[in-house]
């Protein structure tokens, strides 16, 4: 486990605690009956019910272990307060690909609360982590696995949560 922060938006939190509350009191329930039923068709040796309700047990537990972690070192970010003269965490981000003439909108995230069919991109991929902390005007220049790609930014504006 590591001892960086987790920096969440009140919304992004607000996921990751409802969710380890499903796997507390649903999933680890339902896996416990499970392995309480295949304990009762006797040899457990050779039960594969048994053995395949042992293993999931053992990955909600570890998924469980994960989300404590995250939320113990989770910095809450007042999405209001994010200024607008660079690109930061929660920005949206207009910019245009050099190429193409064409205008895209990114918000930038967190790793945790990145949804790509939707715009958001965590500040952790490649055009994220090229885009923080550059300005209105600014050009960056990415290396991804399909080549260079050339953006310039037009606007940076603050995520409506």
């Amino acid at each position: 486990m590591s001892s960086e922060p987790v920096y969440l938006s009140k919304n992004g939190r607000i996921k990751l605690e409802k969710e380890l509350l499903r796997l507390k009191s649903e999933e680890r329930t339902r896996i416990i009956s499970e392995i309480s039923t295949a304990m009762q068709q006797g040899d457990l040796s050779e039960n594969a019910e048994y053995h395949a309700a042992k293993e999931e047990q053992v990955h909600i537990e570890r998924q469980i272990a994960n989300l404590e972690d995250k939320l113990s070192r989770t910095v809450s970010i007042d999405i209001s307060k994010i200024p607008t003269d660079k690109a930061y965490l929660f920005a949206k981000v207009l910019i245009t690909d050099m190429k193409r003439k064409e205008d895209i909108e990114y918000t930038l995230s967190p790793p945790d609360e990145a949804d790509v069919d939707n715009d958001i991109i965590s500040v952790k991929s490649p055009i994220g982590a090229a885009l923080l902390g550059k300005s209105v005007g600014d050009t960056v220049e990415i290396q991804v696995p399909a080549g260079k790609l050339k953006y310039k930014i037009k606007k940076i504006s603050r995520e409506e949560v």
